[in-house]
């Protein structure tokens, strides 16, 4: 670990050289790559530094109790050794979670997507009010949230909706959120006072680039239609709505909110190159940790991930059997605490697989 932390210190110093280097200066590309990756060091060679620190004192009291004769003195000497050396182990520990591999995704912004699962039109309610909590909590950590395509129902709910949220570091707040959502209440349409259970299913895709996506003519079909509204009637007599296919992946992007044909094109392909960056990700990924299970998920969209329990106000997340009794506030986007407590404990899976290696 100490070497690898003496690697990036050397990099970090290696960076502000350059940073400094008048024909770095006169290239802003190259200095922003720079500045960017030395930005990123920083957290971690400060650090270090303390680390280092603590265990020069340490060494140092140490080094003067062996050769003190006055016994108050030398006990003195001891004690801020030995609490230097507790210090150390707690440094140990941070440096170890900064070493962690950073998910490459999680500046990015992304594609979230809601659909109505089990439950009918309870399902497709249920789904617009996790659309309406995600809009709240983004709106809270300044991403905007900006609709796509929104398949609605004349109930007010939501069959399927899909939205681009934009924003540094909107995958790492959302990407927790993939998976199946239950809910457990008494529907409005419930005349027994029943208790009925419903779903909802979250995918959280990280945006694709172009160049990170090729998408050649021939892998694809488009086909244009007209577009529906609630209840599919037709509310668009020029045909505006656009369906891509995707041969390798069998991917299919439908997107009709735009009465431009062209934009709706366009948000197609934005989708598809993360849902196709998403299915290739997904297979590496699996490749790298099948022999590692983390505690908490951020793909399996067929996991069960949460469920919302209306008569208890309680909300529990299955992945790290969390409860909480706030269910009023989470359904108005304070998911704060959910989300820090599932990073937490995906961190430790990771500092554990770590330390088995």
């Amino acid at each position: 670990m100490l070497k690898k932390l003496d690697d990036i210190k050397n990099r970090y110093e290696f960076l502000s050289e350059q940073l400094a280097d008048s024909a770095v200066l006169a290239d802003m590309s190259v200095w922003q790559k720079y500045s960017k990756e030395q930005s990123e060091l920083k957290e971690t060679v400060e650090k270090y530094e303390e680390y280092l620190a603590a265990k020069r004192e340490m060494t140092d009291a140490f080094d003067l109790a062996e050769t003190e004769s006055d016994g108050e003195m030398k006990k003195m000497l001891l004690d801020e050794g030995y609490a230097c050396k507790e210090r150390l182990a707690g440094l140990e520990e941070e440096l170890k979670i900064l070493l962690l591999p950073k998910d490459k995704n999680d500046e990015r912004s992304c594609i979230l997507e809601v659909r109505a699962g089990t439950g009918g039109e309870e399902a497709a309610l249920f789904a617009a009010e996790l659309c309406r909590m995600y809009q709240n909590y983004c709106s809270a950590h300044k991403l905007r949230m900006e609709e796509m395509d929104v398949n609605a129902t004349e109930l007010g709910g939501v069959k399927e909706a899909i939205y681009n949220v934009i924003g540094a570091g909107a995958y790492k707040y959302l990407k927790y959120e993939s998976g199946v959502h239950r809910v457990q209440r008494v529907p409005a349409t419930e005349t027994q006072g029943r208790i009925h259970t419903s779903a909802a299913t979250v995918a959280v895709l990280p945006e694709a680039e172009e160049v990170e996506v090729e998408i050649h003519d021939k892998d694809i079909r488009i086909d244009i239609f007209h577009s529906g509204g609630a209840g599919d009637q037709n509310v668009n007599k020029v045909a505006s709505a656009v369906r891509i296919t995707h041969f390798p992946t069998g991917i299919v992007v439908t997107c009709q909110d735009e009465r431009s044909q062209l934009k709706n094109k366009e948000r197609a392909f934005k989708v598809l190159r993360s849902r196709i960056y998403d299915f290739y990700n997904g297979q590496n990924a699996k490749e790298r940790e099948e022999n590692r299970r983390s505690m908490v998920g951020t793909g399996d969209r067929s996991e069960r991930i949460r469920t919302y329990n209306f008569p208890q106000s309680r909300v529990t997340d299955h992945r790290i059997g969390l409860s909480q009794y706030n269910l009023d506030a989470f359904m108005m986007g304070d998911i704060d605490s959910m989300v820090q407590a599932l990073a937490i404990a995906d961190r430790e899976a990771l500092l554990a697989s770590s330390q088995e290696k």
